[in-house]
């Protein structure tokens, strides 16, 4: 159910927490913006498109983070510890935000108890700059729709911590959700980072359960998954739905993360091969395949364009969902020469998204709906979802309109710098 119309107060520290930037806004307010700057990049780069659409609202305003990593600090130096996020344009001070609006009050409920705990027996943060301490980081992840919960405490190995007394401490606390796993990552490298080093299970597994759109995950401390996920469950529904038909064809997934939408493609298409540079998540997308028992998946991990580059295989669907740089226009370049009669662009920046469908506009492909999504109230990020078509695309109607080959190639040769 959706909750836009919950009469909830300020948070009291959002005026310097970093986590929130429209509080205080009312909800349509939001949108309105969000809407407002898709909107105006896609005018600022001649954008031509068939229609914009209103912005689809978030199933839920508050509580649908599924994941959050909290740092132990101080607000003032060699002040009292802090357990939250840092300050906004402040890399040294933390802020406590154990009243956070955009969590469930399970991670609030956790945040305050770690830190008193914490607090209680005297144990250091980890100073940024000195290098010691031993208190750094709490993850806590949870499963939307299983109601399982991780716990995962980020301590270097300076000085003893009661990993016995921690346990207890978290069982006894009246939660909703029931506890899949106590982790404790040890840490003692010098970037501000949750990094591993050691993993330690200190009660349950060392994962947590979820489902999404009909399929099974295993969502580990270090996994990437998407962080709310009704609003990702509604954007891949329709995503997916704007495609013609994939029955038994072959579909690319490019910048498919942990491979969640090339296994809902793979119900129904022959065969889909998702690529991805983050090694880490390939190797989560093979696990799940395997856990959902689709044997037509394939994922290769590294650069778009250079796996492209290699692979004699051709798709006859293209979607792409790729990180807030966008793609880079040898990438555009590569795709765009498939010549596949749909290209389905998710994207998470608006910004890189108008860059990236003038190149392709300029390749001959027409835009033909623009869906805007607001998965992050409260936040500035907004998600859209563009269908291309070049079914009826002539190149000289892009050009005409402003997208010379002058202008595009200047732009191609100022990305070649592939990251």
């Amino acid at each position: 159910m959706c909750d836009h119309d919950a009469k909830r107060g300020l948070c009291p520290v959002w005026e310097i927490c970093g986590g929130c930037s429209y509080q205080g806004v009312p909800y349509e307010e939001q949108l309105a913006n969000k809407y407002g700057e898709v909107k105006g990049l896609l005018l600022q780069k001649q954008i031509k498109y068939g229609e914009l659409l209103p912005i689809r609202p978030a199933p839920s305003v508050y509580a649908y983070r599924n994941k959050m990593e909290y740092t132990f600090g101080d607000m003032v130096k060699d002040g009292p510890m802090t357990l939250g996020m840092h300050r906004r344009k402040s890399f040294m001070s933390v802020v406590t935000v154990d009243e956070c609006q955009l969590v469930h009050p399970d991670f609030n409920l956790v945040l305050r108890a770690v830190l008193d705990f914490a607090a209680e027996r005297g144990y250091p943060h980890y100073h940024k700059k000195r290098h010691s301490g031993m208190m750094r980081n709490l993850v806590l992840r949870r499963g939307a729709h299983t109601g399982e919960m991780l716990i995962n405490i980020v301590t270097s190995s300076e000085g003893d911590f009661d990993e016995e007394g921690f346990v207890k401490m978290l069982l006894g606390l009246p939660l909703e959700h029931t506890l899949a796993g106590i982790l404790r990552t040890v840490n003692d490298r010098k970037a501000d980072a949750v990094n591993c080093d050691e993993l330690r299970v200190l009660y349950g597994r060392e994962y947590y359960n979820e489902e999404l759109l009909g399929l099974k995950f295993h969502v580990g401390p270090f996994s990437f998954f998407q962080t709310n996920v009704e609003a990702v469950e509604n954007l891949y529904s329709y995503a997916i739905g704007l495609i013609d038909d994939f029955e038994n064809k072959k579909v690319f997934d490019l910048y498919c993360g942990t491979g969640t939408i090339s296994q809902i493609l793979a119900r129904k298409a022959s065969g889909v091969v998702g690529i991805e540079i983050v090694e880490e998540a390939v190797e989560g997308a093979r696990r799940t395949a395997a856990l959902n028992g689709l044997d037509n998946c394939r994922f290769i991990a590294g650069d778009v364009f250079d796996v492209l580059s290699g692979l004699s295989e051709k798709p006859d669907v293209i979607v792409v969902d790729p990180p807030r740089a966008g793609m880079t226009p040898d990438a555009v370049e590569k795709i765009a020469g498939y010549g596949v009669d749909q290209i389905v662009y998710i994207s998470c920046n608006p910004k890189s998204l108008a860059t990236n469908l003038y190149g392709l506009q300029y390749m001959g492909y027409r835009v033909e709906s623009v869906q805007p999504f607001d998965n992050f109230p409260f936040t500035r990020h907004v998600e859209t979802v563009v269908c291309l078509s070049n079914k009826n695309a002539r190149s000289k109607d892009y050009v005409e309109i402003g997208v010379d080959a002058e202008d595009y190639y200047r732009i191609k040769d100022s990305g070649k710098d592939r990251k």
